[in-house]
């Protein structure tokens, strides 16, 4: 049987998935741009679209040397990657739609942003491969975004071609975002209902996103894990801090023009890019305030009650990166919202090793994706990630996370919903634990 959407943009050829009665409907063009560009959206093709196979990744470090070969890599390699094979290109601006084959009312939406601390991942790692989500009723998207150098370079000379400063990746986010809003309904999708979720660097762009008139209103739900809330740390910079950095990459890539940057060959803009990156906190790669997506610090929007005024889905793991303050900053982050705001705590020790809930374990739960991992997984490991998947896809439709069966969880921080070894409770981590357990912490790190 042939699988044939007519859109908005066009007619789109889709594969079977693997889930039951589900469509895949993979590397969508939604943009395009060329290097150091802000993306356009792709408004219309000619002909049928094949999306049957996903698009290339954006360029990064992994597309230049063997995983394998560098043990600190080794780890998320293995657990994400292993066996897979990706293309790697500037053209990358791809998104991936998971639906029902026979959707017989709108149904909600929810727009995944992958995290890799901005310079790293796809949207279509073995984890977020063909999640479980249309077998709940909601149309799943992931999506691909320019990362490292290509994303985030911030250049005065690129800033007077264009009015705008750093954050291409961002921008690609965004298009994704209003490509997904303006043709979801083809696939049976609610474009008023969306719900926009990441991880890690991608939780810290969803909150961006959050913050930012120019999102405001095409999107109605957030869910944030392990990264964004209310941190100083973490907050976007002003340009001018990263001019010194990015003018030195750019001198040692022999470059003295915007022309001349942008024909500097990918593998040494990467090189010269990685030699220099320990001078620069977050490698220089990271979110800058541009003035228009990002116009401000988190800290300072959030005390003027600037942030969208939606329900949200916020918590973190037990071994995540720096416990104590991951889970802080998202209990803050949901203290500081008038809306409904639920808090979570992810403790369930994987089996397989002795690693504990290290950061980005819980995505295998999040997508109902356990049977991609090479991990002994229980009956216990399931029926977890069922209960997970049900309160994500009842959350995606009503902005309540609420389901039968499940315990009653209360919006507010004053207790987390806790996942752990022994099933689900509302408890309330204590700082002291979280210390204890980021000290005895043996999480991989990449």
């Amino acid at each position: 049987m042939e699988y044939i959407v007519n859109t908005p943009s066009g007619a789109i050829r889709g594969v079977p998935s693997k889930r039951e009665g589900a469509v895949a409907y993979k590397g969508i063009r939604y943009a395009t741009a060329e290097r150091f560009e802000y993306p356009k959206e792709v408004i219309s093709w000619e002909g049928i679209y094949d999306a049957t196979a996903y698009g290339a990744a954006s360029y990064q470090p992994r597309a230049f040397y063997n995983e394998e070969d560098i043990p600190k890599k080794a780890f998320y390699y293995n657990e994400f990657r292993r066996g897979e094979v990706y293309d790697y290109s500037e053209d990358c601006l791809f998104l991936n739609i998971f639906a029902p084959a026979d959707v017989k009312e709108k149904l909600p939406v929810i727009i995944y942003i992958h995290g890799g601390g901005f310079v790293g991942g796809c949207g279509n790692e073995k984890h977020f491969d063909e999640p479980i989500w249309p077998e709940k009723g909601v149309i799943g998207v992931t999506l691909n975004y320019r990362l490292g150098p290509l994303g985030f370079a911030v250049l005065p000379v690129l800033k007077a071609e264009s009015g705008r400063i750093g954050n291409y990746g961002l921008y690609d986010q965004l298009a994704a975002i209003k490509w997904i809003k303006r043709n979801i309904g083809a696939f049976g999708g609610d474009a008023d209902n969306i719900t926009l979720m990441g991880q890690s660097a991608g939780a810290m762009s969803v909150q961006l996103h959050c913050l930012s008139p120019l999102s405001r209103g095409i999107f109605h739900k957030a869910v944030m894990c392990s990264g964004g809330g209310v941190s100083s740390m973490m907050s976007p910079a002003a340009p001018e801090k990263k001019y010194g950095f990015w003018k030195k990459i750019m001198t040692e890539c022999g470059a003295s023009t915007a022309e001349e940057l942008r024909a500097v060959p990918v593998k040494k803009l990467f090189e010269v890019w990685q030699a220099n990156k320990q001078a620069s906190m977050g490698g220089g790669c990271s979110p800058c305030i541009d003035g228009e997506l990002v116009t401000g610090l988190g800290c300072d929007i959030l005390n003027s009650g600037d942030q969208h005024k939606i329900p949200y889905m916020m918590g973190s793991t037990s071994h995540d990166v720096v416990p104590p303050f991951i889970y802080s900053m998202a209990k803050k982050w949901c203290q500081k919202q008038s809306t409904p705001s639920y808090l979570w705590f992810f403790e369930r020790n994987l089996p397989g090793d002795s690693h504990g809930a290290w950061h980005s374990s819980d995505l295998w739960y999040w997508f109902g994706t356990l049977d991609n991992c090479w991990r002994p997984f229980t009956d216990r490991d399931y029926a977890l990630s069922s209960e997970m998947t049900d309160r994500l896809a009842a959350f995606a439709y009503s902005g309540d996370p609420n389901a039968d069966g499940y315990v009653n969880w209360e919006s507010g921080a004053k207790k987390a919903l806790s996942w752990s070894d022994t099933g689900a409770s509302l408890s309330n981590p204590s700082p002291i634990r979280l210390w204890k357990t980021m000290l005895t912490n043996k999480a991989p790190g990449e």
